[in-house]
């Protein structure tokens, strides 16, 4: 579940899901929000006396989601502290103060079915291992209490969205997407779903804004908002509207408690239904991208520039090679719009982009030194996350990488040089302040209490070579390793570069297995 506190918002472990009930063959099935069956079901217009009718014909499709997940559990002088995931033992080691274990954990969320055929839509973090953990089966258990070992299909973790899939003898309840689009602000809805575990739960409420932006930055960033209440454990589950389409799905709730305090957030249909397909067909999911940096127009940024609040976004950085820059937007502009849509707080530049097919050519309109341009960029096809992350590389941050991460680290550098290290990609050599033609591998962590930390090693630092061997990845470190301690050296030679000074050599002694 995602809290959100202040401002921020929060994901909920928890779906609901859509059910088909019926004893047809199956392609003779019908959704139970079928138009024909909702129109005895379905309320007169106005403030209903009752939502049991319509709640008695969705509420089949709505299922709960569970994980069994292991977990790592680290015994060793750093757990509990931000090296307790880089410096303990492989999992299964010895005791005393170097080994490791494991733990068996669960998670609990919803979801709702939209085949006969056993598709079911939930929340990506509802089913995602987070930390040192590891997901090692996914149930999922419909109302009556059966429950079906559930196959992962798709998932995209930008957009919050995942498809799984069950097998029965029968065909399954299921619900469709309505069109989020025609939503309005009033208007009553139902949420069905699982919260804090206790089964079929149903709430209901109104529409409180639409395309409300949270302020959590990122394409996505943009839902229906409800009054009604949404807990942990509703993440996943399905919003209806009066006619018993799903409009939304619900995700995440701004609250200071970790409760609902009725502002919660779904999912729009417009955005999800797409998605779903993708996942359910296994076509890549392909997003827009600019590569810039940016930041609200905010009043005080406004007022510098003399333009109105709230009116476009301001360009912080512009990534070298990328399709922002071949079209000439620089830092400091403001993008006021982009292919012929107005940028504010509802429609923000990174929805607007990631929504637009790669390859496509776009006008984009900025405001430069007081003056209005026009200028034209061609979309290019959106990073994965772990590209965009690496983007934001931070020398100066305290960064915590677990064991199971291998694009930061390999094992034997956490444990032998007591540091972990990440590729030196040329986004990092622009943070740290180096050549990004430099090859090398960058420091991401240290322990403060290994031979590095001592010789002045730190977060930021470039290692070139050990033993005069060149190295770019975690892995080419670790076979120089490997090599040092199988001629039964006790330390190695680094050969460092930090952003200002030339290159140094220091050697490190190699920790004891």
């Amino acid at each position: 579940m995602r809290y959100a506190y202040a401002v921020t918002s929060a994901l909920l472990l928890g779906g609901s899901a859509v059910v088909l009930a019926t004893g047809q063959p199956l392609g003779a099935q019908v959704a139970q929000n079928d138009q024909s069956a909702m129109m005895a079901a379905a309320p007169r217009p106005g403030a209903p006396m009752s939502f049991a009718d319509l709640t008695e014909q969705l509420q089949p499709a709505v299922v709960n989601i569970s994980t069994r997940q292991r977990v790592r559990v680290a015994n060793n002088p750093f757990a509990g502290t931000p090296f307790g995931g880089l410096f303990g033992a492989p999992e299964g080691g010895g005791g005393g103060g170097g080994g490791g274990g494991t733990r068996e954990a669960q998670s609990l969320g919803s979801g709702f079915i939209i085949s006969a055929d056993g598709y079911v839509v939930t929340n990506n973090h509802v089913i995602a291992a987070e930390g040192n953990a590891s997901v090692e089966s996914i149930t999922v258990t419909m109302p009556d209490g059966t429950e079906y070992p559930a196959r992962l299909i798709g998932r995209d973790p930008q957009s919050d969205l995942a498809v799984l899939k069950i097998s029965g003898t029968k065909p399954f309840p299921f619900v469709r997407f309505g069109d989020s689009t025609k939503a309005r602000v009033g208007d009553w809805i139902l949420a069905i779903g699982n919260p804090f575990g206790l089964g079929g739960t149903v709430t209901s409420g109104i529409i409180s804004a639409v395309y409300r932006n949270t302020g959590q930055g990122g394409a996505y960033d943009r839902y229906l908002q409800t009054d009604a209440a949404i807990n942990r454990g509703n993440s996943g589950g399905p919003m209806f509207d009066l006619n018993g389409n799903v409009i939304g799905i619900n995700n995440a709730i701004i609250s200071p408690t970790g409760g609902s305090v009725g502002i919660g957030f779904a999912i729009p249909a417009e955005v999800a239904a797409p998605i779903v397909e993708k996942l359910r067909s296994g076509t890549a999911i392909e997003r827009g991208y600019l590569g810039v940096g940016i930041t609200p127009l905010t009043d005080d940024l406004a007022a510098s520039l003399g333009l109105p609040k709230k009116r476009g976004e301001f360009i912080q950085r512009v990534e070298p090679g990328e399709p922002a820059e071949k079209a000439g937007l620089k830092a400091g502009d403001v993008v006021v719009s982009v292919d012929g849509k107005e940028v504010t707080p509802d429609q923000t530049l990174s929805f607007i982009v990631a929504n637009t097919a790669p390859g496509k050519r776009i006008p984009v309109v900025v405001v430069r030194n007081g003056e209005r341009m026009t200028l034209t960029a061609t979309v290019g096809k959106r990073p994965s996350e772990e590209e965009l992350n690496a983007q934001a590389f931070n020398p100066e941050a305290a960064e915590d990488f677990s064991d199971q991460d291998e694009q930061v680290s390999e094992q034997a550098t956490r444990q032998a040089l007591a540091m972990a290290v990440t590729e030196l990609t040329p986004q990092i050599a622009r943070q740290i302040g180096v050549p990004p033609e430099l090859k090398g591998v960058v420091v991401a962590a240290v322990d403060p209490s290994g031979d590095a930390a001592t010789k002045g090693i730190r977060r930021g630092d470039v290692i070139l070579s050990i033993n005069n061997r060149p190295v770019a990845t975690g892995a080419d470190v670790d076979r120089v390793i490997a090599e040092a301690r199988a001629a039964n050296r006790e330390a190695v030679l680094l050969r460092v570069q930090r952003r200002t000074g030339q290159p140094q050599f220091l050697p490190v002694r190699l920790r004891t297995k």
